[in-house]
């Protein structure tokens, strides 16, 4: 590969320089195959030992998400909102023992149950977690 495959092009832009040696690269790699020169075999087997490309993923991994755990919801008219007090008891839409809605910046990603981790701390056991398919389905 040519040293300066990501040099400037005229026109100020490295992706064109690198399109183009990309190009040529892949001209020669045909030419040489169909010169049988190398086999198709072997031009596979090099790429398939060649590193893999960072995944989309990747890029992603290490952006903070907020994770939510949802007790439960109740609607209620702005009066009963300015009422509240201490000692006032809402009546939520959840039974008692039903898992809890586990949340990533707002879209359900499973259900859990609260659990005692130490004598100071609690925490979740996933009970069930929702398919990546059907995450992505909710976003839309």
């Amino acid at each position: 590969m040519p040293d300066d495959l990501f040099a400037r092009s005229g026109k100020g832009e490295p992706a064109v320089a690198a399109l183009a040696a990309g190009d040529a690269l892949f001209r020669s790699v045909d030419d040489a195959v169909a010169a049988g020169t190398v086999s198709r075999d072997a031009v596979s087997a090099a790429a398939a030992d060649a590193p893999a490309e960072p995944s989309r993923l990747d890029l992603v991994r290490n952006i903070p998400v907020r994770l939510s755990v949802e007790l439960g919801r109740a609607e209620l008219p702005i009066r009963d909102v300015l009422n509240i007090d201490r000692g006032s008891v809402i009546a939520l839409d959840r039974n008692l023992g039903q898992p809890l809605d586990v949340r990533v910046n707002g879209v359900l990603i499973g259900h859990g149950e609260i659990v005692v981790v130490d004598e100071d701390r609690l925490g979740l056991r996933l009970v069930d977690v929702v398919s990546p398919a059907e995450r992505v389905s909710r976003l839309a």
